[in-house]
């Protein structure tokens, strides 16, 4: 009897040890669902990537996973908290300014619960750029002997081959005016000569004549490109020229751009714009009939082509805004103001820059006015968001050097049409009195 008792004393604590166990599993199942908390969850992952930096500012992607929304992060510069956010969407851009030039700084975000540690992004560390000086030696030389001479666009090759295209009128070895004008000018290091670059003077025909030339776009490979002022493509090969290009149609073209001499655009007047590849001309569709004064390009570092192209006239009405033209698809950049626009010019897809009524930024989508003298600007170009140079109307020639722009010289008759720079050199084409002008400026 004693063995089955004990038996069943045994069997009815096991049976009440397990009815316990079970009413535990179930309490604490129900408490896990009623339960409302804030914190995220054990698997939340932020990521931090720099998307572009200057010499003060710089701009950080944050991605989110699996955190709750909306929360307050912290962003921590060198280990210390410096602002809160508050935190909207799953990716956010954030923007730092007022660091300081040539330094290297740490990001990191955290957000702000009461975990400990809080959850936290990866520590990002750059660098941010250094200033460039803005101390340039000039010097100025004069083209033309008679009538009205005149140069629009300039490029750069390296110190010791530059090239200006424009119309200079000399005059014949007697002293009498030559009717017949030069076209271009070359710089080899030591002198400038002046050429005649030679375009049919009927498309179809043998005959040439030196037209005057409104565009240069120079290649890596010593291959210049010149479009006449017209529908005519001039091809140079170390200085010499080895080819003419009648387009397939009609229009004035103002600027070039190419990623290579297999891939080149002209823009122009009545909103034209042509593309060169593979040996034909393809017309592009702008939506306009206002002219296009300029294009610059950027390749992405998805080798996507995205192009630029500001729109005005200034003689009759018409559209002012910026073309934006990506793997041949033309769009707009959002602008928006009616001011006319000469000349663009894109660090990346990030950042852009516009003149002629004023200088103009856009930063990841957010325009600002550049505060300079009142002078109508010309021309834009850049090394990169360091050194950035502008030229306009009244010899007026303003340069950034990452952190403030200067204006490099005072107030005079001349009158600028084109920048361009490379390395530690500036040339700047246009006019003076009469006379073409170039003007060469040499970083101290």
């Amino acid at each position: 009897m004693r063995n089955i008792i004990k038996t069943k004393v045994v069997l009815n604590q096991y049976i009440l040890f397990t009815i316990l166990k079970l009413t535990l599993i179930f309490g604490l199942l129900l408490n896990s669902v009623s339960c409302n908390t804030t914190e995220p969850p054990s698997n939340a992952a932020l990521q931090l990537t720099l998307e572009d930096v200057s010499c003060t500012e710089a701009w950080l992607q944050l991605t989110t996973n699996n955190i709750q929304l909306p929360a307050n992060i912290n962003l921590l510069v060198n280990n210390n908290v410096t602002q809160t956010i508050s935190l909207n969407t799953k990716d956010s851009l954030l923007y730092i300014e007022n660091l300081l030039p040539n330094q290297s700084y740490k990001f990191k975000v955290a957000i702000n619960t009461t975990n400990n540690p809080p959850p936290t992004t990866n520590e990002l560390t750059t660098q941010t750029m250094d200033t460039t000086s803005h101390n340039f030696t000039w010097q100025t030389f004069t083209f033309g002997q008679h009538s009205s001479s005149a140069l629009y666009d300039v490029a750069i090759i390296n110190e010791n081959n530059i090239w200006a295209v424009g119309e200079i009128y000399m005059n014949r070895p007697d002293g009498t005016p030559d009717p017949n004008s030069y076209n271009a000018v070359h710089w080899n290091g030591q002198q400038w000569e002046v050429k005649r670059i030679l375009f049919y003077t009927i498309c179809g025909q043998e005959s040439k004549t030196a037209y005057p030339a409104k565009a240069i776009f120079a290649f890596q490979t010593n291959e210049i490109w010149i479009a006449m002022d017209g529908d005519q493509i001039a091809i140079l090969e170390n200085g010499a020229q080895v080819k003419s290009i009648c387009l397939p149609w009609s229009f004035s073209i103002n600027k070039m751009w190419g990623s290579s001499s297999n891939d080149l655009y002209a823009v122009g007047n009545g909103g034209n714009i042509a593309h060169y590849q593979n040996g034909s001309w393809k017309k592009i569709e702008s939506g306009t009939q206002t002219d296009i004064n300029d294009i610059w390009g950027i390749i992405t570092k998805d080798n996507k082509t995205i192009l630029y192209c500001p729109v005005s006239t200034f003689f009759v009405p018409g559209d002012k805004k910026i073309l934006k033209i990506v793997d041949g698809k033309v769009d707009s950049v959002n602008w928006g103001r009616d001011v006319r626009l000469y000349s663009a010019w894109a660090v990346n897809e990030n950042i852009l820059y516009v003149c002629g009524e004023g200088l103009y930024e856009n930063k990841f989508g957010k325009w600002s006015e550049i505060n300079i003298e009142p002078v109508g600007t010309n021309s834009v170009r850049g090394k990169s968001i360091n050194d950035i140079i502008v030229a306009g109307d009244y010899g007026a020639v303003f340069h950034f050097n990452g952190v403030n722009w200067k204006m490099l010289n005072t107030f005079n008759n001349k009158g600028y049409s084109e920048v361009n720079i490379k390395g530690d050199i500036v040339a700047i084409a246009g006019n003076y009195q009469g006379k073409a002008l170039v003007e060469i400026g040499r970083r101290n």
